[in-house]
């Protein structure tokens, strides 16, 4: 009994060295890729940045790929989590307009991590049977916002996702001057603004909103 309790003990205490490394290799790659950019993370950076042999590395994560991978699936489970904030804790006006500047907030805080999440050529599965946790929680709080108002969500989910992801990516690629994003926000709520939420007006694009019933 003794001897099984400590080995239990010994494997428990080994899973969560393993956690340890783990992060730590993932804080290390998200911090080169945000000051030098994707190019700079390597193996062989990462083995030299956090004092960890890269077989090591490789026995974590398989290749490099790998551990991009595990990045972009990191970012989609810390993007949930702002979404879910931003939709829940809208202030009394509109929960689309407060998940589009949360997205938003959080790409431009992030650059580095939304490339990898979005731009890097990685292969992570988009709504399929194998599409992580991570991203299916992702999208869910985008497809919250439109259940029960539309005989099919998932189209406007994805419609206001894309439009989401091309000013974080026009922003990103310094296409779309930063002054106006708020008002892009505020434009994008009244597009595919829900019944009853208030909205910051704007009488030139009212003519053109999707209707959403």
């Amino acid at each position: 009994m003794a001897t099984r309790q400590t080995n239990k003990r010994i494997e428990e205490r080994k899973q969560r060295d393993r956690q340890v490394r783990r992060a730590q290799i993932l804080s290390a790659a998200r911090r080169i890729a945000e000051l030098e950019g994707w190019s700079s993370v390597t193996v062989r950076r990462l083995s030299d940045e956090i004092s960890y042999s890269q077989p090591v590395l490789y026995a974590h994560f398989g290749s490099r790929d790998g551990i991009l991978v595990a990045v972009a699936i990191e970012g989609f489970q810390e993007l949930g989590v702002a979404l879910e904030k931003a939709r829940k804790y809208a202030n009394r006006g509109s929960s689309v307009e407060s998940v589009a500047a949360g997205y938003l907030a959080f790409a431009a805080a992030s650059p580095a991590l939304y490339e990898a999440m979005f731009s890097l050529n990685l292969s992570v599965p988009f709504d399929d049977a194998a599409t992580p946790p991570e991203l299916q929680f992702a999208f869910s709080q985008l497809l919250e916002l439109f259940q029960g108002h539309t005989p099919k969500p998932e189209v406007l989910s994805e419609l206001f996702w894309a439009s989401l992801h091309g000013i974080a990516e026009l922003a990103r690629t310094r296409r779309f001057p930063p002054s106006r994003q708020k008002e892009r926000v505020k434009a994008l709520a009244v597009l595919f603004r829900l019944p009853g939420e208030r909205t910051s007006r704007l009488p030139s694009l009212e003519g053109n909103r999707p209707q959403v019933k």
